[in-house]
């Protein structure tokens, strides 16, 4: 059956502009994928099985298998053998169309640390219900991790992402999740300019470990208290040192 005649009744309206047929393959595709649990590096059919399928041309097929690559739903594997394989988007890929829409919206960098501090201690205090002991030693490594190696700015920059990526994950909501760790893929600020000096680093491996000691805890309270504090530090740090950023608009480039 072609996707078009798959599409469901009552979808859409006069009011809307009909999609396209690849983006409707797209969708479709995706469907398939999350119904029968496909893992990443799981092959998908090859070109010529997908036409019969799908009972669409070859130029919509690849504009539909190129749309899922940009966001990172698939792969594409070139060479002998090769074709689409199933992938795994994660947070980067939609930090990186939120950061477009920001651009879009001229949204400025203290919208992003006022959404994040929001976030963040509710994270936190979900986290120390529910993360179990593999969330526990990430935590615990990330911090030693910044602690043994405090001189190297390019692994407390990883270690931080991570810490709070953890967090997320820990908390056991998948939708705050992607929200906050998208959020930390643009919230560091080193592309604005933001330095993290020795001091500085310090402080936050300090916090990181008080708020890494109340979820080991199972404590909410003190977690959601300590990351909130966390937040209104690194938020203070840069209004007092980099009060322009603050109003800085941001852009999509500077997000990888």
């Amino acid at each position: 059956m072609s996707v078009a005649a798959r599409s469901r009744p009552g979808a859409r309206s006069a009011t809307h502009k009909p999609k396209k047929t690849a983006v409707l393959l797209a969708q479709r595709i995706v469907a398939e994928i999350a119904d029968r649990q496909l893992e990443a590096g799981t092959p998908l059919p090859p070109e010529r099985d997908m036409l019969v399928t799908y009972e669409v041309a070859r130029g919509t097929l690849r504009e539909a298998l190129r749309f899922l690559e940009i966001q990172g739903v698939i792969a594409i594997k070139t060479g002998p053998g090769g074709g689409p394989l199933v992938a795994e988007p994660g947070a980067r890929h939609m930090a990186s169309t939120v950061a477009m829409l920001l651009q879009l919206e001229r949204a400025p960098f203290r919208a992003v640390l006022e959404a994040r501090a929001t976030l963040e201690p509710a994270m936190a205090a979900q986290a120390a219900l529910r993360i179990d002991d593999d969330g526990l030693g990430e935590l615990a490594e990330s911090v030693r991790n910044m602690r043994d190696r405090l001189d190297d700015r390019d692994l407390f920059l990883r270690e931080n992402e991570r810490f709070h990526d953890t967090v997320a994950r820990a908390s056991g909501n998948n939708v705050f999740a992607l929200l906050s760790s998208s959020l930390n893929g643009i919230i560091d600020g080193t592309p604005l300019g933001v330095d993290y000096p020795a001091a500085v680093r310090e402080s936050v491996v300090a916090e990181h470990s008080r708020i890494q000691r109340a979820v080991a805890d199972r404590d909410p309270e003190r977690a959601s208290a300590a990351m909130a504090v966390h937040m209104a530090d690194y938020a203070t740090y840069v209004e007092r040192f980099y009060p322009a950023i603050l109003e800085m608009p941001l852009r999509w480039d500077d997000v990888e």
